[in-house]
C-alpha cells in the first residue's frame, strides 16, 4: 500500500513539474524568438514600407495565420520562395528558431488562427481563392494565410510570383496557372479591400 502511495506521490510531483515549467519554457522560447525576429520590424512593423525591385508594399503580418507564417519562413529557407533579404534572413534558420519567432509574433498581436475577415459578397475572379482563404480573405482552415486587407500589390506579386514558378511547392501553383493578369488584379483590389490584417506593433 505504501509502495502504491509513494508511486502516486512521485507521479503527481512530476506531473506538476512539468506544469510549471510550460511558462518558463515559453518564455524562453519568446524571447529567443524576439532576439531572432526583431529585425523583421524593419519592413514588417513600417506602416507602407516598400520592397524595392520590384517595388510593392511588404507584407502586413499583423493578424496573419501563424502556421502559415511558420511555413513562409520555412520556404524561405528553403529556397522554394525566393526574395534576396528574406532567403538571406531565413538561411541560418532552424526549425526551433522559426517556431521560436512565431512563438514572439504570437505575443505581438499575431493571429490566434481565428477567422479574421468579414463575410462579403465575392467576385468571379477569386471563386477559386475561397475554398481555402474564404470569400472575405479570413481563411477557412488553419494553413492558408489571411487575405483580408492585404496589401493589394503584394497579393498581385505573390500571385505572379506562383504563376511565373518563382514560388513553387504548394497547390496555389495550380491555381493560378489560368489566371490572367486581370485576374490577378481584380483578386487583389477584393481581398485588399476587407477588413483584417495591420502592420506589426514595434511595441
Amino acid at each position: 500500500m505504501k509502495s502504491i502511495r509513494y508511486t502516486l506521490l512521485a507521479l503527481t510531483a512530476l506531473v506538476t513539474t512539468a506544469f510549471l515549467n510550460v511558462p518558463a519554457a515559453l518564455a524562453d522560447d519568446i524571447e529567443d524568438g524576439e532576439d531572432l525576429g526583431y529585425s523583421c520590424l524593419g519592413c514588417h512593423g513600417i506602416d507602407g514600407y516598400r520592397n524595392a525591385y520590384p517595388s510593392y508594399r511588404v507584407p502586413k503580418l499583423g493578424g496573419q495565420r501563424l502556421a502559415y507564417i511558420e511555413t513562409a519562413l520555412a520556404a524561405y529557407r528553403d529556397g522554394t520562395r525566393q526574395h534576396p533579404t528574406m532567403n538571406a534572413q531565413g538561411a541560418s534558420l532552424s526549425d526551433e528558431d522559426i517556431s521560436d519567432i512565431v512563438a514572439w509574433l504570437s505575443e505581438n498581436d499575431v493571429a490566434d488562427d481565428t477567422e479574421t475577415a468579414q463575410t462579403v459578397g465575392g467576385i468571379e475572379a477569386a471563386t477559386p481563392c475561397v475554398a481555402c482563404h474564404g470569400v472575405g480573405g479570413g481563411a477557412t482552415q488553419p494553413t492558408p494565410p489571411v487575405l483580408s486587407g492585404q496589401h493589394a500589390d503584394y497579393i498581385e506579386h505573390a500571385l505572379h510570383a506562383y504563376r511565373d514558378g518563382t514560388r513553387s511547392g504548394t497547390v496555389m501553383s495550380a491555381f493560378v496557372v489560368a489566371l490572367t493578369d486581370e485576374d490577378i488584379e481584380a483578386i487583389a483590389m477584393h481581398y485588399s479591400a476587407q477588413d483584417g490584417l495591420t502592420t506589426l506593433d514595434q511595441d
